[in-house]
């Protein structure tokens, strides 16, 4: 359930610790996603996003203000695209997806880290507490939405990153058309994410998302007990 959710229900509480939670997320959490993307630009041999100061995990050199709201709003969202120069790889399109994947890749990683602190917290915690329960909120959300994050920029829709990822496999001619449109593209997934009509994308992502956790959850509680 996403901020706006928590806030549309009436558990103002929820509302305000998840609102926490997602600043952490995107303050905190959602450069090291674009850090990937420049850590493997440039150890593929790319300076474009090292001189653009994006090899850093400075949140005001990634932020996007509309991808941030997304979050907020639906639990989906992004951060501003790392300039790449797929020119300086030595295979173009191999390269472009490795780079694409770094992101992703980070927030699966980060969620496995929130699903042992969610489990530790179960295992040593009282639950039933206010602090427990508080911690296990804030470390779960953190967890799901950066299972949120991962699966949405899997999407194959520009300028998320599985359109990168499917460019290995797309003929230059589709991708670089495609590509031109990109902004286009943005204006209109915005548009579906923000639609009533739209709902059922995103809670079915969202319970895809919550699978993932309560899987991971259980793998890791079973050798704690």
């Amino acid at each position: 359930m996403s901020v706006l959710s928590s806030f549309m229900s009436g558990d103002f509480a929820g509302a305000f610790l998840k609102l926490g939670v997602t600043a952490f997320v995107v303050i905190c959490l959602l450069p090291i996603h674009e850090f990937a993307h420049a850590f493997v630009a440039y150890k593929l041999g790319d300076q474009t996003a090292r001189l653009s100061g994006r090899l850093t995990i400075n949140p005001f050199a990634h932020i996007d203000l509309w991808g941030a709201l997304m979050i907020v709003l639906v639990g989906f969202g992004y951060a501003r695209a790392v300039p790449v120069n797929m020119r300086n790889f030595k295979n173009p399109k191999a390269g472009m997806a490795l780079v694409a994947l770094a992101g992703p890749v980070s927030n699966f990683l980060m969620s496995v880290v929130f699903i042992f602190l969610s489990a530790l917290t179960l295992r040593f915690l009282d639950y039933n507490s206010t602090l427990g329960n508080a911690i296990f909120t804030f470390v779960s959300y953190a967890a799901i939405v950066n299972i949120n994050l991962a699966i949405f920029n899997f999407l194959p829709i520009p300028p998320l990153d599985g359109s990168r990822i499917i460019s290995v496999i797309l003929p230059d001619r589709i991708y670089y058309k495609i590509m031109q449109y990109e902004r286009y593209i943005l204006i209109g997934l915005f548009l579906l994410m923000v639609l009533p009509a739209t709902d059922f994308i995103w809670s079915g992502l969202s319970s895809l998302s919550y699978a993932i956790y309560e899987g991971l959850l259980r793998l890791m509680l079973a050798p704690m007990m």
